[in-house]
């Protein structure tokens, strides 16, 4: 993402360089085992024979997978793409070009590319709009192409696929052809970063007709409504996002994407409100966002049930997406807190720590331990109880791959005046400001276990220039010292302005210890109940770690939670209700309790890496 202009610009893979810490391991993770294990079973499924099969005239008989398989290839590529420009890995490069030039070989002459539609014996091209995912899926492998353009050049197969995929895209749709739309968006945002890369604003009008179409029924109706697509409402009227999560996350990025290229300050307005409203009344603890699994869907304000969470993993993308891009453009801190929210408590969660298996759903209480999958077969399943190594709809581990290789991208940017600090790990940061001056910072923590996080001025301008550091809405008590003098540094951004002189050190100090963090009253699903959070990270009661069901747990709020020995500890008992012939009835009797005793909690991103177990992240508090 690389937006022309905002409030400020993000620095790029280039400049910013994950040097160690949590981030750091899940990166060497996705590099050694997560992509190659995506790699493997595309390959095991069949659908990346699917484009040779394509090549070779043996479709539709030879096709495997659902109608929008296509894109977990590009999402496997543009996977790829980050990940050499990383790692400069010479036997990934490889097999990058390998798997390019198979899905060259799949396309069109006039650009157009699915294993779907449009041969001899399947459906025609753009005949089924609702469902078929066409768009959806030449977005992917457009922003494939963007990430392997910025990171390798134009001159390569994969863009050139790309921008005639493109190309096609806006011969058939633009002004005077077809006035269809995508049932998922995706193409949107694609576009508008293709627009960014080649500087032809030709795709930033075609995503502009997109998502003006949208919102007028051009869609139809269907059982779960025009809302599931985002075609009941018009996107400059909608006041929150509503229907198929993943679907309004990228609908919004695109938005947001072209409001800024355009200088569109009513849609870029109206895309933040509605990403906030979101934040504040239907997004989980967690970061989640989708509390329905029917339709994969929001609830209504403050409906966030956690043990049906369905807070998909790729819904967790699109809202870093959405708001990684809200941030460059409005400096509203509330969006750096959501993305890392997000990364630390869904993101990381996703794969086991193995690399090899992945869950799609994200849900905030396991009722009844999980069932170990089968390595071998695909889960039929999104809501598999553990998770699993693939599924047969497999949108989140190639989604999850893309956004680890690219983590790098979050972490900073630089407007005219100085450098910015968003997402908190060892790094390393060049930068250039106003007028071609060089910055060089050297970023020092073991964050998110410690709240020390030491900025090294390393080479900078000889006269004043800002150090902008977040301070997260949690962090109430946080400082700052520079200079020599430390000063209180409330949530939003702290700003250190000043000649620097090359060694000089920046200390942040972020409160990181254990906290109650309770609902809102209108949350009813979790009053009377209180989660546990320890800096950026929820955390989460375990069968495992508490010998019993925690559908027994409650616990006692009267002190903060204990940290011990590199543990967060709570003081838990279980109860015994007496069993009945009917649930309802006159006032219970008070149930019996077991001795309290303080009961170690594990990160919400480490659950069930034990095995199979109960789980919970809110906890009845005893005596409420």
């Amino acid at each position: 993402m690389a937006p022309s202009r905002g409030r400020w610009r993000p620095l790029g893979l280039d400049e910013v360089v994950i040097t160690g810490g949590f981030w750091a391991a899940l990166q060497r993770l996705n590099a050694t085992e997560m992509i190659e294990h995506c790699e493997a079973w595309v390959e095991r499924m069949g659908w990346s024979g699917n484009f040779d099969a394509a090549a070779e005239g043996r479709l539709p008989a030879a096709r495997r997978g659902r109608e929008f398989s296509d894109s977990e290839v590009y999402k496997l590529l543009e996977a790829m793409s980050w990940e050499v420009a990383r790692t400069a890995d010479a036997a990934l490069e490889s097999r990058l070009r390998a798997l390019t030039a198979r899905v060259a070989a799949a396309q069109e002459p006039d650009g157009y590319i699915s294993t779907m539609f449009g041969r001899p014996g399947q459906a025609p091209r753009y005949s089924d709009l609702q469902w078929g995912h066409e768009l959806y899926c030449m977005g992917h492998l457009i922003q494939a192409g963007v990430a392997r353009g910025r990171t390798a050049g134009s001159d390569d197969l994969l863009v050139r696929v790309a921008v005639a995929a493109a190309d096609h895209i806006c011969a058939t749709f633009g002004n005077g052809g077809n006035l269809g739309i995508c049932g998922h968006p995706e193409v949107e945002v694609a576009l508008a970063e293709l627009a960014r890369f080649t500087g032809d604003h030709r795709y930033l009008d075609q995503a502009r007709l997109f998502i003006e179409r949208r919102g007028h029924g051009t869609l139809g109706d269907i059982e779960l409504g025009a809302a599931y697509f985002q075609d009941d409402v018009p996107v400059r009227d909608a006041t929150t996002l509503s229907g198929h999560a993943v679907r309004a996350l990228y609908l919004a990025a695109g938005a947001a994407d072209v409001a800024v290229e355009d200088g569109d300050d009513d849609l870029l307005a109206t895309v933040a409100s509605q990403v906030l409203t979101t934040l504040a009344r239907r997004t989980y603890v967690t970061g989640g966002m989708g509390a329905h699994h029917e339709g994969e869907s929001f609830g209504l304000d403050w409906e966030l049930p956690p043990d049906r969470a369905y807070s998909e993993t790729c819904a967790g993308v699109g809202s870093i997406m959405v708001n990684q891009r809200l941030l460059l453009a409005t400096g509203d801190p509330r969006h750096a807190d959501a993305v890392e929210r997000t990364l630390y408590n869904v993101i990381a969660t996703s794969p086991a720590a193995d690399g090899h298996s992945f869950y799609y759903t994200n849900t905030l209480q396991q009722r009844v331990p999980g069932r170990t999958p089968d390595p071998d077969h695909a889960s039929p399943r999104a809501s598999s109880s553990l998770r699993a190594p693939w599924f047969e709809v497999s949108c989140c581990p190639t989604n999850v791959t893309r956004t680890v290789a690219s983590l790098a991208a979050y972490v900073a940017s630089v407007d005219d005046e100085g450098v910015q600090l968003h997402q908190y790990a060892p790094t390393t940061i060049r930068a250039v400001i106003s007028g071609g001056r060089a910055v060089r910072l050297r970023v020092a923590t073991e964050y998110p276990m410690d709240g020390r996080i030491v900025v090294t001025v390393e080479e900078g301008p000889v006269e004043a220039w800002a150090l902008t550091l977040r301070i997260p809405a949690w962090a109430e008590g946080a400082t700052i010292t520079a200079g020599g003098a430390t000063r209180p540094a409330g949530p939003g951004y702290a700003t250190v302005e000043r000649a620097f002189t090359p060694g000089e050190v920046v200390v942040l100090n972020l409160p990181v210890a254990a906290r109650w963090t309770w609902p809102d009253p209108r949350v009813d699903a979790v009053r009377g109940q209180v989660a546990v959070e320890r800096g950026p990270v929820v955390l989460a009661l375990e069968s495992v770690d508490l010998g019993a069901d925690v559908g027994s747990a409650l616990v006692r709020t009267n002190e903060p939670p204990v940290e011990r020995d590199g543990q967060v500890l709570v003081p838990i008992a279980t109860t015994f209700p007496e069993e009945g012939h009917w649930p309802f009835g006159p006032a219970p009797r008070v149930p019996t309790l077991s001795d309290e005793h303080l009961v170690p909690l594990v990160a919400y991103h480490d659950w069930a890496q034990r095995g199979p177990s109960t789980m919970r992240v809110w906890i009845p508090v005893a005596g409420r």
